[in-house]
């Protein structure tokens, strides 16, 4: 292999990572300074709340569309386009109104939506025999992202207010900084432009992979993932609350929802040597689904122990999360295939996920304790193991 083409491949390889970093670090980013862009914008806390699910509307309803533009626009440009909308979005979110809010909020959604359906097809492209090793390390960057921006927001905001930069609000000073990434990510891109992955006209035109929503394997991947994302955000949103009123201090209670996000993270590190090794993709989906449904069960019934229960359960949704993302391409065919079935894949499970913190909030207000609303979870977690194991064989998916 000549230099030239070992540099096209590390510049190439190096970009996937950096837009994978700008894939989570733009939502993670908000929670920290919540309670500042209440003060500030007189939000209440419905509305407040709105900033988590607007992401995960924009996510299931933008996902399907991003194959149909890999189709006909390619994935270079595409991927292009869905950093230029971060960066729209990032800009109009720090404005500082609530309709700049919302509506940078939904824009960054858009492009997230589009690069999340579609880095894992260019993988499959451009590194087809490293599919599962690439899929655990682009979801580590993600992770990573994820926790740089959590963790540099309050000190960020801190830093406005230490200058006394008056223009802009603490809280939108902090957002705005976040779109150093995305911008680099394109400057990083940029060479790819010069490659062109359309389709030929008529393959474009007739080759819509429309069969996958017909497709029993199609639908049991998708709901592996939908209640894997259901499971992740309702403990996202709810854990410290849950914590609680089971008896911790607001400070333990934070620590824990720490620990979990931390731990959620970390299978991408550990799958990545021990993806390409295990062909029996079943046993590992038991292997990470089984404990995390086991732990929602001694959430409820040991909850002395309940910081060893988070990290299992965070370990299982991180790991079944890196399982779901690689099994897309180990099933697929072709690069137009995988772009399709991801965009119905993600498309279905932020739909059912952005239902989880809302419906589980109302049936705790409705039974007065966490009992039931756990309970219900190790049902969902339950079925997600199922899901997790049906939707892990080898078989490809066929087109018919």
């Amino acid at each position: 292999m000549s230099s030239s083409r070992v540099t096209g491949r590390f510049s190439l390889l190096f970009a996937i990572l950096l837009i994978a970093v700008c894939l989570r670090s733009p939502i993670t980013g908000v929670g920290p300074v919540l309670s500042l862009i209440r003060d500030s914008l007189n939000l209440t806390a419905t509305q407040a709340g709105m900033l988590t699910t607007l992401p995960l509307l924009a996510f299931a309803f933008f996902s399907p569309l991003a194959s149909i533009i890999s189709r006909r626009r390619g994935l270079e440009q595409s991927l292009m386009l869905s950093l230029i909308l971060m960066v729209l979005g990032l800009a109009l979110r720090s404005l500082g109104s609530v309709l700049s809010l919302y509506l940078g909020t939904v824009i960054i959604g858009a492009g997230i939506a589009i690069a999340n359906v579609l880095l894992p097809s260019l993988i499959k492209r451009d590194y087809p025999n490293h599919i599962a090793t690439l899929t655990s390390v682009y979801v580590l960057m993600m992770g990573i992202g994820a926790a740089l921006s959590a963790g540099f927001a309050l000190p960020l905001s801190d830093l406005a207010d230490s200058l006394k930069i008056q223009f802009i609000s603490n809280w939108a000073f902090s957002l705005i900084c976040l779109i150093i990434l995305p911008i680099a990510a394109i400057f990083i891109w940029l060479p790819q432009m010069s490659k062109c992955s359309v389709l030929p006209k008529d393959t474009a035109t007739f080759d819509s992979h429309s069969y996958l929503w017909r497709n029993k394997d199609a639908w049991q991947i998708s709901l592996f993932l939908a209640l894997n994302s259901f499971l992740m955000y309702i403990f996202i949103s709810w854990l410290p609350t849950i914590l609680i009123d089971q008896g911790y201090s607001h400070h333990q209670a934070g620590v824990i929802h720490g620990v979990f996000q931390l731990c959620s993270s970390i299978p991408a590190i550990i799958l990545i040597p021990v993806m390409a090794k295990v062909k029996n993709k079943q046993l590992l989906a038991l292997g990470l689904t089984v404990p995390g449904f086991l732990a929602i069960i001694a959430m409820v019934y040991i909850p002395h122990y309940c910081v060893y229960w988070v990290m299992l359960l965070a370990l299982g949704i991180g790991g079944a999360f890196v399982l779901a993302l690689t099994v897309i391409n180990l099933r697929t065919q072709t690069t137009h295939q995988a772009a399709t079935l991801s965009g119905m894949v993600q498309s279905l499970a932020y739909l059912f996920s952005a239902t989880g913190p809302v419906s589980l909030g109302a049936i705790h207000q409705y039974s007065g304790n966490w009992h039931k609303p756990l309970l219900l979870c190790a049902v969902l977690a339950f079925f997600w193991c199922v899901f997790a194991v049906l939707a892990s064989t080898n078989h490809p998916i066929e087109p018919y």
